[in-house]
């Protein structure tokens, strides 16, 4: 029996190391498979690492092994949950926490290598894990900006093989009673009654195990039909399992507040008070329970002492247990964590406390993946060439050689009323004679582009455009992998194909099928009818409005800012085809954005960045930043071309702040306009920011919400009450002017210049404060 036990438990020790070693090798293969995305590559892993070296710390014979394990598998968690976050931190800022990170675990082990050598224990171990953090911070001292990719793949491999290294070494052990360890710690081995009690206390604990699991396994299922309630139901893939995605927040959660607020306030507490602990169970002991009065004090001593070895119980059998840890964890912080459910709404927080918008950030990983497999799918089913003609939209009124205007208005899909406060301006210009058509440049539907949505954040807030209506799709479209875009903006037979299409690149792994297909279809034809909007018209999520002098590129970026080989081979085609006309090109992501340039994220998108230089578009528009801004960008050989950048994704969605609050010094070019103006959007939130959440907002008032980036925080100061800041811009195509206006209007009409924030030729030469804004632009060179 004992072999057997011995062999189990060196097989594990086998199985963990394997694992770890197969994380390290992905993570080494990182600069070499050219990932898109190194960040959250090694971000991953490294998360999936840290889990492991925690739940293998539960397995250590020895608690100093245990704390190491946890100590030093949280650190590389953090580091993953980092890098995979990248994009809402400050350029340095990441890497001068991973820095930090690095320095302090490798002090620590060197700290415990001098600790154990003098004391004569075994510390080579220690040593080689010290030398090792210090290598990786080398290596990112050395390579930053230098080889990114290598940078982070090396870095994370090295941290991977720490783990590795920890695991094949560490001795591994259980314990079936903690009684003895209570006893010690308190050190009461010298009272029988206390130790009957810490026995007593032991196997009530284990008693109440069953119980306990039973009221948590209710207290989820509880959770899990108030989000299925509050984010609905339908039988798509997203539909069933985006309110267990929300239960596991809630899980994660209520271990956050379990281990990292409440155990250590309680390890604390217990450190400062053990001896008063000790003393007062002696004098509680002191005298038979069966001389003491009915009054006697002795009785709530009594209970405050069993209260606290019951506490220390818990405490130690979650360390000696990775099962009892996350049933403790859960007993401690599901009230809390469901009561933080409830209120969330009430908070104005809904992105970061929210666990049922956590569902969005597990999406936007797995479609991130697949977006360019889904869209290459979709274009081979619509049957269309790559060709400069195709994918053409004819909307109606448009002249082959002649004057027209349209709109673009970006990220609306809220459904809220910073939505619905821009929906009379919007009617009033899009119904003009001269407005031939309405483009929604990214983020019809948030949080997840899900079908159920579409009736409450697009068709009611759109009733009465009687204009056609044509989109890219944002980010969040493509989480429910594009169904309620296809569905709605697609003509129904182009639906089908692509669903269908998408339903087989994925080898029918979903839960989408042929029926629930025609069932989208179904649902978005009738919503059309009922609603009599003019929308549906798309065979591709991308597509191009052409007429003799003037193109209209709308480019889909996804989620990843990448385009699939058939949509740069049909970019590439329409701008060959259009020297000589003026080319406008709408993105799902802008290049310039909150004040700093986004070209540099993905290689991809710097590519493509790259080749709207070498056609020379003149002009380009985007969504997905919640603001409008302008940016004039002068070619870099010192020729007269010049790209004009727009942001253009103030439709509804909550106010993105970042632009309005960065220093004027540390725009990325000269010329610059923002709306809103920092002033009018300080004064807001002032008002509106109660006390509890002031610090906050100080922080990013005051120092830029450094180490994040304002643009990421701005969703905790979303208030849906006046003064509203939302936008959207009309643009004339004027050939008999030869010039093209960018006209831009806010909740009560037309913008003046006084609301906007600008520097240098952002605001047109010669036009007043007070005046009216637009920019006008020479279509071609006089």
């Amino acid at each position: 029996m004992m072999k057997k036990t011995h062999f189990s438990i060196l097989q594990q020790k086998y199985i963990f190391t394997a694992v770890g070693v197969f994380l390290a090798l992905l993570a080494m293969l990182t600069p070499f498979k050219q990932v898109l995305d190194p960040d959250a590559h090694v971000g991953g892993l490294l998360i999936w690492a840290g889990l492991l070296e925690i739940y293998h710390g539960f397995r250590r014979a020895e608690k100093p092994a245990r704390m190491s394990a946890w100590f030093s598998g949280s650190i590389t968690l953090l580091i993953g949950i980092l890098l995979v976050n990248a994009e809402l931190f400050q350029q340095d800022a990441l890497i001068n926490i991973v820095l930090f990170l690095f320095i302090v675990d490798a002090s620590r082990y060197l700290i415990l290598f001098v600790k154990k050598k003098n004391s004569g224990e075994p510390s080579l171990g220690y040593l080689l894990s010290g030398i090792g953090n210090i290598i990786v911070v080398a290596l990112i001292l050395v390579f930053q900006g230098k080889g990114y990719a290598w940078m982070v793949g090396v870095g994370g491999t090295l941290r991977i093989l720490g783990t590795v290294y920890s695991l094949y070494t560490s001795k591994m052990g259980s314990v079936d009673t903690v009684a003895d360890d209570v006893i010690e710690s308190l050190g009461i081995e010298d009272n029988p009654k206390l130790e009957a009690l810490a026995q007593e206390v032991e196997k009530d604990d284990n008693k109440r195990a069953s119980a306990d699991s039973m009221w948590i396994a209710v207290l989820l299922l509880t959770l899990f039909f108030i989000h299925l309630g509050r984010m609905g139901l339908d039988r798509t893939s997203l539909g069933i399992i985006s309110p267990l995605v929300a239960v596991i927040g809630d899980v994660f959660v209520a271990l956050v507040i379990a281990y990292g607020l409440i155990a250590p306030f309680r390890v604390i507490f217990r450190k400062l008070n053990s001896f008063f602990i000790n003393s007062l169970s002696k004098w509680v002991f002191k005298v038979p329970e069966s001389e003491w009065s009915f009054f006697s004090l002795r009785k709530p001593a009594k209970w405050w002492v069993t209260y606290q070895i019951h506490l220390l119980v818990i405490m130690r059998k979650s360390g000696y247990s990775f099962a009892v840890a996350i049933r403790n964890g859960l007993k401690i912080g599901l009230p809390f964590a469901a009561v933080l459910a409830a209120i969330t709404p009430v908070l104005g927080m809904s992105w970061y406390f929210d666990t049922e918008n956590w569902a969005s950030g597990i999406w936007d990983g797995y479609a991130g993946v697949r977006t360019v497999a889904w869209r290459e799918a979709i274009v081979e089913a619509s049957g269309e060439n790559t060709g400069p003609d195709a994918f053409r939209l004819h909307p109606e009124g448009v002249p082959e050689a002649g004057d027209f205007s349209f709109v673009v208005i970006g990220d609306t899909g809220e459904g809220d009323p910073s939505q619905l406060v821009l929906k009379d301006q919007l009617l009033k210009v899009v119904n003009r004679p001269d407005i031939r058509f309405l483009v929604i440049s990214s983020d019809i539907i948030y949080p997840s582009g899900s079908m159920r949505d579409y009736e409450r954040k697009f068709y009611l807030p759109f009733k009465g455009i009687d204009k056609p209506i044509y989109a890219i799709p944002g980010n969040h479209d493509w989480y429910d992998a594009l169904e309620g875009f296809v569905a709605n903006f697609f003509t129904p037979e182009a639906a089908v194909k692509a669903m269908e299409a998408r339903i087989r690149v994925d080898n029918n792994l979903t839960l989408t099928n042929s029926e629930d297909v025609q069932e989208l279809v179904h649902q978005a034809k009738y919503l059309r009818e009922q609603y009599r909007l003019p929308v549906g018209y798309q065979d591709a999520p991308f597509f191009q409005i052409a007429t003799d002098d003037f193109v209209l590129l709308a480019v889909d970026t996804g989620i990843r800012r990448r385009l699939d080989k058939y949509q740069l081979e049909w970019v590439r085609s329409v701008l060959e085809a259009s020297k000589g006309k003026y080319v406008m090109v709408l993105l799902g992501h802008p290049f310039y954005a909150a004040g700093e340039y986004q070209g540099n994220l993905t290689p991809d998108f710097r590519a493509l960045h790259g080749l709207l230089r070498e056609y020379k578009v003149p002009l380009v528009m985007a969504g997905d930043t919640h603001d409008l801004e302008y940016y004039r960008e002068p070619a870099s050989d010192g020729s007269n071309y010049t790209m004009h950048h727009f942001v253009n994704g103030g439709g509804g969605a909550y106010l993105s702040i970042g632009a309005a609050l960065t220093e004027p010094d540390d725009r990325p070019v000269a010329d610059w306009a923002n709306y809103p103006a920092p002033e009018p959007l300080i004064r807001k939130i002032d008002s509106l920011t109660p006390g509890w959440k002031m610090p906050a907002w100080i922080w990013v008032k005051k120092y830029d919400g450094y180490p994040f980036s304002a643009e990421w925080l701005s969703a905790a100061f979303d208030y849906n009450h006046a003064p509203y800041f939302q936008s959207f811009l009309e643009i004339r195509v004027e050939k008999s002017k030869n010039r093209i206006r960018l006209i831009p209007y806010g909740i009560n009409g037309q913008l003046h210049w006084s609301d906007f924030q600008y520097a240098g030729k952002g605001k047109p030469d010669g036009a007043g404060n007070d005046d009216l804004a637009e920019w006008i632009l020479p279509m071609f060179p006089g």
